[in-house]
């Protein structure tokens, strides 16, 4: 009997035609997000090359299946077969990853670099990458009884906005339109589902494993962190920045979780330094 076929993740395309002799992008956002997230950064990146947005399973337009890889490996297989459909594994792809995305797009890379077919370049914002303690909202959407009732008794962009301004380092930020960005996905059936299910796979059971294969990851790393970020450390920046053998560390002051939304301009200006290099 042969298996069900994988999911297809949904994918936004905008910039210069794909071409692989110039750049191209491929952004993944992290938990429970979506591409909007990218924003700020696509006008700038579709300048410089074709840019890709992907949704990760269960997120933003991608499907939310019952029965769905939503591991951290899953997910990145599914970013490999999704480049490979698109024909980009042979063009300059630099992958860039926030947060839980920015740990998938991690397993991604070493994959590619195992097959023979490196990333051009890569670069982690925030990503989850050590063992570390969970945020209290992933720890929460890891009870799925008390998750559900959280879901039914609240609206999701309710939900979204605490969850937002314990985040970030000045809760200012978290304007109506951003709350309604992160939130408007979470209505569609079997995204609440898929969040709880996401939650429960998030910390890969071969982590060890994956994490003493960093060294060998010959890709330019970018490695981007806001300096107050609660929900993965700047430690986890820093140890990466030590364990991989082209990667550089840029920290920022007065920012939380989500660099791209808190200090767009600066993030931006960081990640574009990086690129010009």
């Amino acid at each position: 009997m042969s298996s069900s076929p994988s999911p297809v993740l949904h994918v936004t395309r905008g910039g210069r035609p794909p071409d692989p002799d110039r750049e191209t992008f491929v952004l993944v956002h992290g938990f429970g997000a979506s591409s909007f997230t990218w924003r700020h950064w696509i006008p700038e990146l579709e300048r410089r090359g074709h840019v890709v947005r992907l949704d990760l399973l269960g997120c933003g337009a991608s499907p939310a299946p019952s029965m769905g890889p939503y591991d951290p490996e899953g997910q990145a297989g599914l970013i490999l077969e999704r480049m490979r459909s698109l024909g980009l594994t042979e063009h300059r792809v630099t992958l860039v990853g926030h947060s839980l995305g920015g740990g998938i797009s991690l397993y991604a890379a070493l994959e590619l670099e195992r097959a023979g077919t490196p990333l051009h370049r890569l670069a982690v914002v925030a990503g989850a990458a050590y063992p570390q303690p969970l945020p209290p909202f992933v720890t929460l959407a890891r009870r799925p009884t008390l998750a559900r009732a959280a879901f039914e008794a609240l609206p999701a962009s309710l939900l979204v906005q605490q969850v937002l301004r314990s985040i970030v380092f000045d809760p200012s930020v978290v304007t109506d339109s951003l709350v309604e960005g992160y939130a408007g996905p979470l209505d569609r059936p079997g995204a609440s589902r898929a969040l709880l299910e996401t939650a429960r796979r998030i910390e890969p059971p071969d982590l060890p494993a994956l994490t003493a294969r960093y060294p060998t990851l010959a890709t330019p790393t970018f490695l981007l962190w806001g300096r107050h970020d609660r929900v993965v450390p700047p430690w986890v920046g820093q140890r990466l920045a030590h364990a991989l053998p082209r990667a550089r560390l840029q920290l920022l002051d007065r920012c939380g979780h989500l660099p791209q939304d808190e200090r767009p301009s600066a993030s931006l200006a960081a990640l574009a330094s990086f690129l010009d290099d």
